[in-house]
């Protein structure tokens, strides 16, 4: 499942995280937190959804539909992160966020952090890119990561790295580097592709370090799929 954003754009949000699922063959349903006025370039505007109907869409999911994993992007604050937390939980989810707090294009979603830690405890991956981690930890790079892997478990995506396309997963401090085999296109949306792929591999049974790397794969197709920033998801 994916909690995520409305992108008209189709690049982002769970109109991207539905073309994944679709391609990992996994059936994807989907909780909507926000409507944005945007394109692949600009970005002008969020409306979010109110948290009760955002709760409502949920509860009304789980109450009809096995869920395994659920992939988390855009929302409004920690403290709705943490109500939906709590509520998958109850259903023993398996949760991947995808820390959305700024756009490509420089507009901000939110920065009050509070209780942060206390919700990673319960989450199984956030995959933060280089920018997200220093929000999210205040420390660069790797530093960042590991400070955060005693909290959960952190794929770092190297897109806005030095070492541009080498990523990071740190369990517990242990660093396992993935490097990028296929070079392609800046894509709007690519942290969206990656955590749902992920998302799906786990939940197709595939071990943690395959299921990273399959979704980097997947992710470097992408990339690749055009010049342009929208990617094509067609094999």
């Amino acid at each position: 499942m994916s909690i995520a954003g409305f992108d008209p754009s189709g690049g982002a949000g769970v109109i991207a995280d539905a073309k994944t699922f679709e391609q990992h063959n996994v059936q994807g349903l989907f909780v909507i937190t926000a409507n944005t006025i945007q394109t692949a370039v600009n970005f002008n505007s969020v409306n979010w959804v109110d948290d009760a109907l955002i709760l409502d869409q949920l509860n009304s999911i789980m109450d009809h539909y096995p869920i395994g994993f659920v992939k988390i992007g855009l929302i409004r604050d920690i403290a709705l992160l943490e109500k939906l937390v709590l509520l998958l939980l109850e259903k023993d989810v398996k949760i991947i966020w995808d820390p959305i707090l700024i756009s490509s294009s420089g507009f901000k979603f939110h920065t009050e952090l509070a209780g942060l830690e206390n919700v990673l405890k319960k989450i199984h991956y956030i995959t933060p890119n280089w920018l997200e981690i220093k929000t999210l930890s205040g420390k660069n790079g790797i530093d960042g990561a590991k400070s955060l892997s005693s909290y959960t478990k952190v794929y770092l995506k190297g897109g806005h790295s030095e070492n541009f396309g080498k990523d990071y997963l740190v369990i517990h401090g242990n660093i396992i580097p993935f490097n990028m085999a296929k070079k392609g296109f800046e894509k709007h949306g690519s942290g969206c592709i990656f955590s749902s792929s992920l998302a799906a591999n786990l939940l197709k049974g595939y071990p943690e370090i395959k299921a990273c790397l399959r979704a980097k794969r997947y992710t470097e197709l992408r990339l690749a799929s055009n010049r342009s920033l929208l990617a094509y998801h067609h094999v």
